[in-house]
This record gives structure tokens, sequence and C-alpha cells, in this order.
């Protein structure tokens, strides 16, 4: 998993979930009532000059624990008020943040970093096999442990793509283009593992592609309505994505044979979501579904894509 998320992940759940809802009078304040940081005398909890916690920050390593366990184990409340409402109430938790009711609930960003690197640690961890890179295991054509295509396949593999060509803005064949595609394929077949493990790492960064898919696909559903802007599709979409997101973990984990009726519950959302937000009527929020789904299809495919480019240019 990228580096970046796992940072903003752990930042999150130790400022938010940890430090960030302690109270600043559970520690002693530092000696002689001064701000550690700028200085100025202190008049409460926090420092009223840069907002710095007046905590003193040496403690036993048993109180340490301690907190670390109570962080774990607690989260001060939010969690278990925002998730419940994020799966069941989706419209008055996003329509409580817009309206300022901020404090009870886990910030959105926040919330929606948490999840996805759930989601990746998910799916890392499922083992089905549709996430497999090995379109020879029904084949037959499989070394004596299973992990690779015979050389007699990859060799079969790689003289089909020595016939692809790529034509770009006429009827002639790039050469550049297609040299560039035919030895990056051929790279993709001599070693499966490490373009899935390419697309796993850059996958995580072009999830964040559809935040701001989502946020402008919004701001076109609701162009007309009145008091909405792009600050409320990005809360909107950060609270929708991660419950989707929720969602997809359910999805990883349950059986095959159960998991396809999880999805039912991806529109249901959406629908009390949209009208829940931005009060729509109930035929006014099942067309705007309509164009969120084809725009967020064309979208996705779009993303799809420009990951495997990615992917295959790093296998050069």
């Amino acid at each position: 998993m990228s580096q970046e998320i796992e940072t903003a992940a752990v930042d999150a759940l130790a400022s938010g979930w940890r430090g960030g809802r302690r109270k600043a009078k559970d520690h002693a304040h530092p000696p002689e009532g001064k701000c550690a940081n700028c200085g100025v005398t202190l008049l409460g909890p926090w420092c009223h000059a840069c907002g710095q916690t007046a905590e003193d920050f040496h403690r036993s390593a048993f109180k340490l624990v301690a907190e670390v366990v109570e962080g774990l184990l607690h989260f001060d409340g939010r969690l278990w008020r925002t998730l419940p409402d994020l799966a069941f109430r989706p419209g008055r938790l996003t329509r409580s943040y817009l309206d300022g009711h901020r404090a009870p609930q886990i910030p959105p960003l926040r919330l929606f970093l948490v999840v996805l690197l759930l989601v990746f640690f998910t799916g890392s961890i499922a083992g089905r096999d549709y996430v497999h890179f090995n379109p020879a295991e029904k084949t037959g054509s499989v070394d004596p442990e299973g992990k690779s295509l015979s050389v007699d396949k990859k060799e079969a593999l790689k003289a089909g793509v020595s016939k692809v060509n790529v034509k770009l803005g006429g009827s002639d064949t790039n050469r550049a283009a297609t040299n560039w595609l035919q030895s990056r394929l051929k790279s993709v077949i001599d070693d499966p593992e490490r373009f899935k493990l390419v697309l796993e790492s850059w996958g995580e960064r072009f999830a964040f592609l559809m935040l701001p898919l989502s946020a402008l696909l919004l701001s076109v559903v609701m162009a007309f309505r009145k008091g909405v802007y792009l600050f409320d599709h990005v809360i909107f979409s950060l609270h929708s994505l991660s419950f989707q997101g929720l969602l997809a973990c359910v999805f990883l984990v349950l059986p095959s044979d159960w998991n396809g009726w999880v999805l039912l519950a991806a529109p249901v959302h959406l629908l009390f979501h949209l009208r829940g937000v931005y009060g729509v009527s109930l035929i006014g929020a099942l067309l705007r579904m309509g164009f969120l789904f084809v725009g967020a299809l064309v979208g996705v495919v779009l993303i799809g894509l420009g990951l495997i480019a990615v992917g295959l240019s790093q296998m050069g």
C-alpha cells in the first residue's frame, strides 16, 4: 500500500481519535502557565494565541499504553455516532455537518481516508480468485507449483502481442507507440505479479479521483438549485464514497453466494442521501441518480484505463 495513504490514515487516527478529542485538562499544564510553543500566558486548556494544547506530554509508559488502548476502543464516541448515521441516516449526517453541527462526528475527509485504507487492506487479505492475475488457472497451463504461466503459454501470448498495432490519428501504424505497447505487454506476461503490485499501489492514488469526479457530477445535476455550493457537494461525496467503501469491504469478506445482495444497498443509500441533503423529490432524485450512474460509469472506465496505462508504463 502506498506510504501516503498509510501516513494520512495514521495521522487521522492519532489526531482525531486519540489526541484530537482528549481534554487538555486530563494532563498537567506546562510550568509557570506559559504556552510551550509561543510563550503567551495561558488562560485555559488551550493557548488563545497559537491554539496549541496546554498539555504536559511527559508521563509514564503505563499511562501512554492506557491512552492508546482507550483511543482504539472508544474513539471518543464519535465513531459510534458517525457510522450508524452514515449507514442508516446519511441525509441527516451530511445535513448536520453542513449546518455546522460538526463536533459530534468524525470529519468527512478523515473518515474517507480511513475507509479508503480499509478497502485496500480488506482487498489485500480477501484472497478472492477474481483478484489474482493468473489467466491460466482454468486452462491447466501452469507450472508445477501453479504460480505462473507455462513457458509454452507465455510464448503463445507473446506471439499474439506481437500482432498488436497502434494507430494514432490515421490509418498507418504508429511504430513508436506499437513498440511501446508490445514491450510492456510482454513484460506483464513475464512478470504478472509485479504488474498486479503496481496496479495496487497506483490504485490507491487513482481512487482519490473519485472524489472530484463525484463533486463535479453533483455540480451538474444540482446546477439550478439555489443555496447549494461546491463545498456541499464535496462533503456529500466524502460521506457517500465512505459508505460505498464500507460496502465494498463487506462485499469482499462475505461468501460469494451472499455478497451480490450487498450491492443493492448502494442505490438505496444514494436515493435517501440525495433526498435528505438536497430536499429533491422522489422523481427528481431518481432522474439525478440515472445521470450520476452514467457519469460515474464513464469516469470509472477512464480512471481504469488511466490506471492500466500508468501500470504499463511502470513495466518498462
